[in-house]
Formats: structure tokens, C-alpha cells, sequence
């Protein structure tokens, strides 16, 4: 029996994204491990929204690869899932900055810098490479904008960093960290509107060949 819940002849992903998602997951994997660890050692709490990111992209990036080749309607289905979840994870991110605000706490800006620089290489990496496809379904759409929005909160972490050792306090760190949430949000709002449609989209071509299906009942006279 075919499966009722893909969209009848669905866009097949563009040539090479499988395996561009492929090297996006493992170099977000590493740098989540990186991150993560160093945002414990310097206390920063951009750089552990950042290294959160990465490991909230990694899960969305296999996620992608587990309905690559379904129809748009599961694909849809997967970008809003992405879309929620960014939004949670810039919720999240406000309300670590207010925790930490409220504590008192100052990072160490050396190790914010230095790692930020080498999370900013990944991602600008990763970004180029997925670029093309940015213009794709809701899916693609999700991706990029993961990517997109990782490289430009690696260089808010570096400036966080300079902010940090300049004024000896938390409150750059804290900014960036309450930019980066806010980024997230919108980012992830934008790709739920995105997936609406393609869901909506595949489901209207769903109920019309469901609707051509049905056998026409005799006439009578």
C-alpha cells in the first residue's frame, strides 16, 4: 500500500545537500563538544548558547537527513519542528542571561575569543557550502538559516569577548548572549510561517488527488 503521507511527486532535495548536511552535522557535533567545554571553563554564557546551537543544529541537521527523501508534506512537518525548536533554544538563551545577570558572574574573555574565532571558521565553512540552497523548501530554508545565524553569533561571542576584557565586566557577554536569543526566535518564527505553507501546500495537493481518486457513482435513471 503506498504511504498516504507524502505529497504526490514531490521536489527531489537539490544534488549534494544530502551530503553537505552530512558534513554540517559532524563539524557541528565537534564544535558543540569544543564549546561546550570551554563555555564550563570560562564562564560565558554566549558561549554556551552558542555551544547549545551547535548541538540543537547537529539534532536538526540529522533530523533534515531522516526526511530527505520524503514528500514535502514530512519535509514541512521537519522544518517546523526545527522552527519550534530554535525558537525554545532563544527562550532558553533570555532566560540563562537573566539568571546570570542576577549572579553576578564574569567570563574569561581569552577563552571566549579564541574559541569564538574557531567556531566562527566552522560555520563560516558550513555556511558557504550550504549557501545554494538557502533558496529551496522550508527545509533547506531551516538549514541555511542555522547555519546563517551560527557564523554571525560566533563574531557577536568575539565581540562579547573584547567587551568583556575591556570593562572587566559580564554585561558584553550578557548583550550578546540576549542578541543571540532574540536572533533565534525570529529565525525560528520565520521558518515555522515557512513550513505552514509548504505543509498546507502538500496536503491541498493530497486532498486533490484524493479527491480525483474517488470513483464517480453511476448514474442513475
Amino acid at each position: 500500500m503506498a504511504c498516504s503521507c507524502s505529497a504526490p511527486e514531490p521536489k527531489s532535495p537539490a544534488p549534494g545537500f544530502r551530503k553537505a548536511l552530512w558534513i554540517a552535522l559532524w563539524v557541528n557535533l565537534a564544535m558543540f563538544l569544543v564549546e561546550g567545554y570551554a563555555s564550563l571553563q570560562s564562564g560565558s554564557v554566549s558561549l554556551m548558547a552558542d555551544a547549545i546551537d551547535f548541538f540543537g543544529d547537529s539534532a536538526n541537521y540529522l533530523l533534515s537527513l531522516s526526511v530527505l527523501s520524503m514528500g514535502m508534506l514530512w519535509r514541512g512537518r521537519a522544518a517546523m519542528v526545527k522552527g519550534i525548536t530554535m525558537t525554545v533554544f532563544g527562550i532558553a538563551v533570555l532566560g540563562r542571561a537573566i539568571w546570570v545577570m542576577q549572579s553576578g558572574i564574569t567570563p574569561e574573555p581569552m577563552t571566549m575569543g579564541a574559541v569564538g574565532l574557531l567556531a566562527l571558521a566552522a560555520n563560516m565553512s558550513v555556511a558557504a557550502m550550504l549557501f545554494k540552497f538557502r533558496e529551496g523548501d522550508s527545509d533547506m530554508r531551516s538549514v541555511w538559516l542555522c547555519s546563517r545565524n551560527d557564523a554571525i553569533g560566533n563574531i557577536a561571542v568575539m565581540i562579547a569577548a573584547l567587551g568583556v576584557f575591556g570593562t572587566g565586566t559580564a554585561w558584553p557577554d550578557l548583550a550578546v548572549a540576549t542578541v543571540m536569543g532574540g536572533l533565534a526566535i525570529t529565525a525560528g518564527i520565520s521558518v515555522v510561517r515557512h513550513a505552514r505553507r509548504d505543509i498546507q501546500g502538500a496536503q491541498a495537493a493530497l486532498d486533490s488527488q484524493a479527491f480525483m481518486a474517488e470513483p464517480t457513482p453511476p448514474s442513475q435513471e
